[in-house]
């Protein structure tokens, strides 16, 4: 019997919808980061971008544990001298909770190119509303 290896010709992929409303950032977002990357499928090869389309809806209603909300800092750069900025996480759970779980998701995938690729399939909303109703998402409710 031979091992089966995943290629790009063979990968079915799947819409799931994650609703992150009184969870964890961080549980969800590595549940999305799992999803995003294939690894919970059998058929799931290393080399191989095999994972599926995730909706987290719900972003602005994940709760930060302890005292992540006013220690927690993100950081962006201009690249100019002197451009670095930093913004509490009580702030941009409140202007863009959104930014927020494509942060953590991101941090949870790998420095490759196959997570750059696998993160345009992350959608993040807000509230309860999506766009994607067309593409018949599905409830992830595995964890």
């Amino acid at each position: 019997m031979s091992t089966f290896m995943a290629n790009k010709d063979n990968v079915v992929r799947k819409w799931y919808i994650l609703d992150a409303a009184g969870k964890p950032l961080g549980k969800t977002a590595a549940t999305a980061a799992t999803l995003l990357r294939g690894k919970h499928k059998p058929e799931f090869t290393p080399h191989v971008d095999c994972g599926d389309f995730v909706i987290v809806i719900n972003a602005e209603k994940a709760i930060l544990t302890g005292k992540k909300l006013d220690q927690k800092v993100y950081y962006r750069h201009s690249g100019y001298v002197g451009g670095l900025k930093e913004t509490k996480y009580r702030h941009l759970m409140e202007r863009k909770p959104e930014l927020a779980m494509q942060l953590a998701v991101r941090g949870m995938l790998t420095r490759n190119s196959l997570s750059r690729h696998a993160l345009t399939r992350l959608k993040v909303f807000r509230g309860t509303e999506h766009t994607h109703a067309a593409q018949q998402p599905e409830a992830w409710t595995a964890e």
